[in-house]
């Protein structure tokens, strides 16, 4: 549903040299990026602020040129068939607004089925679904400046969909939104993926949305790809440590076993960090309890944030 093929995409940009002088130099906000994506995957692409994502989403819209490679969208080329595109595919600007300020949540609704084109009927059936899942009965009337966040963005997913489009790109749907507003947004997102099978691009800071909602992971760094791959894999390429927590009976020096490291004691707690790969987690519970007397254990895994957060520090290997 979508193909990108060394994609690259540079800006001419101007730096300050000396006091009065300035030079042109070309940025390059997207560099040799190449993924797939299949008809009814959804996907989260990530990266740090400034890595790329936005442009590549732009590229993918239409919006933005490509500066070299290819690409397609519902087998389209974006920049050569926008109106065709425009009708299969919805978009969801997290900080841009496709609805109109001072009409009407219904009214904007109506123009935006004007535009796309859509039946009548469709239309309707699409709105009623859209009102249900995202309950937005009780705001349809009411102007959409006058919307909190929340409502605003659920109205905004609604737009994005009216018209039925074969694939939905999401930038940041979420930010800003409240615990309940968020946990609606993704329950609707998921549903929608499981019911229709609609193909969905999910760029977002919000770890959350990618853990509720996605299976495959494209992380973007510098304008490169530097990870595509399932996102339950990703802990096992970057993060090779597990820990083991111990509750001991009564406090006591550091626990010493083969196959694990001390890294934190508090009370009668221990944190005994262990390799994925070298040590087995069920021996290494064997030797803790025969070298000491327990109250309980856990074993944790790294959160895909903490992950995700180092490998944009730079340092994983």
């Amino acid at each position: 549903m979508i193909e990108v093929r060394g994609l690259r995409k540079t800006f001419n940009v101007y730096r300050k040299i000396g006091r009065f002088r300035r030079e042109r130099v070309t940025a390059a906000a997207v560099d040799d990026v190449s993924f797939a994506v299949g008809a009814g995957e959804i996907v989260g692409y990530v990266g740090p602020n400034g890595a790329g994502k936005s442009t590549t989403v732009k590229m993918l819209t239409g919006i933005l040129v490509p500066s070299e490679g290819s690409l397609t969208v519902a087998g389209l080329v974006p920049t050569q068939q926008r109106v065709e595109l425009a009708r299969r595919i919805g978009v969801v600007f997290g900080q841009r607004s496709q609805l109109w300020w001072d009409l009407p949540l219904r009214e904007s609704f109506d123009l935006l089925r004007h535009l796309y084109r859509v039946d009548s009927r469709v239309h309707r059936e699409q709105l009623d679904e859209c009102v249900e899942r995202l309950e937005l009965q009780g705001f349809l009337t009411t102007p959409v400046r006058q919307l909190s966040l929340g409502q605003r963005m659920r109205g905004e997913l609604a737009a994005a969909l009216l018209h039925r489009p074969e694939v939905l790109f999401l930038d940041e749907p979420t930010i800003g939104l409240d615990i309940v507003s968020r946990a609606k947004v993704r329950d609707f997102l998921a549903a929608l993926h499981r019911d229709r099978g609609v193909t969905v691009m999910l760029t977002t800071h919000d770890l959350g949305d990618i853990e509720h909602l996605c299976r495959r992971l494209l992380i973007i760094d510098q304008g490169r790809v530097i990870y595509d791959g399932a996102l339950a894999a990703l802990r096992d390429q970057f993060e090779p440590f597990r820990t083991l927590v111990v509750d001991l009976v009564v406090s006591g020096p550091a626990i010493s076993v083969e196959g694990a490291e001390v890294v934190k004691i508090d009370g009668p707690r221990q944190w005994l960090r262990f390799h994925r790969e070298h040590t087995n987690a069920a021996d290494l519970v064997a030797r803790v309890a025969a070298h000491v007397e327990l109250n309980d254990l856990t074993i944790e895994e790294p959160g895909i944030e903490d992950v995700i957060t180092r490998i944009y520090r730079g340092e994983t290997a």
